[in-house]
């Protein structure tokens, strides 16, 4: 197959005929940007791959995420992705696989190898490429997902951190800027620079280094502030794409219901619609096109409440649509909570880590799906001595309770939890870590089939899918 090229036109994505063009995908989270709640282990991909080459020594590291890379997001996956009408992947990665931190600006040819793998995997399947820098050296925000084993995102503090990230994507431009494929890069997965001060120079900055290399490929920008807030922008730049993360709170909150209540706030279609156009307010008052790089429910294993958050996702699709927005939905794989595919749960890998996932949910470590209800008495005492201590305490990006919650449950826990989690790797050889690797394999995963249909019925309905010429 194969893929025009694209571009911003007014309110739209165009094809090289001028026809629009609505980017319907998913992001492959978890894979060359790994995320605890994704693939089950506690804290930061870096607490987690230091912890397994400790235990697993070099040959049964490498084994384990040879196979692991490999397996995540293969030919099959592609195939599937397609299968359902999907027409793009948006492709997360950490800057740690192109270079390493003893030795900047020096990049390795593996990074770049793998995203070549999966850009042509993609282009197989007729699906377009997003190019999405997903976790940056000195960390761009305040959580995990970023590689960030703090509560400080000191890449907006530091010219070294920046320099290199240009550095990098001035390389990926080189390498990338004659194919069309790739629809476009996505350089700053959900920046939060809290002093709004850092983020509007450096994004022209980048910009103008990335169009020296490569002037034809589409911008996508995430807002800063978790990709919520454009008040950094003024004039958009050409060729771009502004992107907002759109995750609802009842798709999100224990014990929510949809339509219905979440943490004490009424939620239906009005509620939600109103949200996406306040977080879209900048695209449609500059008349650029909208992109949704990230949204989506968590889901229970409760299939009434399940239902009710596939029909938040309907109702949030067919928003999409009204608005002429393009979308990737987070996830595409996991080990059950959001993906369309996950991981079975008697595979050798889950059936291994049994152990850390109970104690995760115990102690509410993970900040994506989990909760903390087995801590309050913790918690609470906490909350309660810095309501009264310090009752105008409202740190950036969300205030009092979260910030601690990031401190006390995804650091203060997490942290030594990683340790348990090394030691459900002991004994293991490197022929039997490639194997728990291979856990993730398409034909080794269970398909979350209400999702799927819900997105094929909506792209059916719709006709959204690109046609390759």
């Amino acid at each position: 197959m194969t893929l025009q090229w694209i571009e911003a036109d007014g309110e739209r994505l165009v094809d090289e005929a001028g026809q629009p063009v609505t980017l319907a995908g998913v992001g492959l989270g978890g894979w060359l940007n790994m995320e605890n709640f994704i693939t089950g282990y506690p804290g930061t991909e870096s607490q987690q791959r230091k912890a397994l080459r400790r235990v697993l020594g070099a040959e049964g590291y490498k084994r384990y995420f040879d196979r692991f890379l490999t397996d995540f997001f293969d030919t099959a996956d592609a195939e599937y992705l397609a299968s359902i009408g999907l027409n793009s992947v948006r492709i997360p990665f950490n800057y740690r696989h192109f270079e390493d931190d003893d030795r900047p600006f020096a990049h390795k040819a593996e990074g770049f190898a793998w995203l070549d793998r999966a850009i042509g995997l993609c282009a197989e399947a007729g699906l377009y490429a997003i190019l999405d820098l997903h976790a940056l050296p000195g960390a761009q925000n305040q959580h995990w997902h970023s590689d960030n084993p703090t509560h400080w995102a000191s890449f907006w503090t530091h010219r070294h951190f920046q320099d290199r990230v240009i550095h990098l994507w001035e390389a990926l431009a080189d390498r990338y800027r004659d194919n069309p494929v790739v629809a476009g890069y996505n350089p700053v997965n959900e920046p939060a620079d809290a002093s709004g001060e850092a983020i509007g120079p450096f994004y022209t900055r980048l910009e103008r280094a990335i169009r020296a290399v490569d002037p034809r490929h589409v911008l996508f920008l995430d807002g800063n502030r978790y990709s919520t807030d454009f008040s950094a922008f003024t004039e958009p730049f050409a060729n771009t794409v502004y992107t907002a993360h759109d995750y609802a709170l009842p798709g999100m909150a224990a014990g929510s219901e949809y339509p219905g209540m979440a943490r004490g706030e009424y939620f239906d279609r009005g509620v939600v619609e109103e949200t996406f156009l306040r977080r879209t307010e900048f695209m449609r008052r500059t008349g650029t096109p909208i992109w949704i790089g990230e949204f989506g429910p968590v889901y229970t294993g409760d299939p009434e409440r399940d239902e009710s958050r596939l029909r938040l996702l309907r109702d949030q699709l067919d928003i999409y649509r009204a608005h002429g927005a393009s979308w990737a939905l987070w996830t595409y794989k996991d080990i059950g909570l959001q993906g369309l595919v996950y991981a079975d749960p008697e595979s050798p890998y889950l059936r291994r880590i049994a152990p850390v996932l109970e104690k995760k949910a115990r102690l509410g470590v993970d900040s994506w799906g989990g909760v903390d209800t087995g801590i309050r008495d913790v918690m609470a005492p906490i909350e309660e001595l810095f309501a009264r201590e310090f009752p105008e305490f409202e740190p950036y990006p969300w205030g009092r309770r979260p910030w601690v919650n990031l401190l006390v449950r995804h650091i203060l826990l997490a942290e030594p939890l990683v340790g348990d989690f090394a030691r459900c790797f002991d004994g293991v050889t490197p022929t039997e870590a490639e194997d728990l690797a291979g856990s993730f394999a398409f034909g080794r995963c269970v398909r979350r089939t209400p999702l799927a249909n819900a997105l094929r019925e909506h792209l059916v309905d719709g006709g959204e899918q690109v046609v390759a010429s």
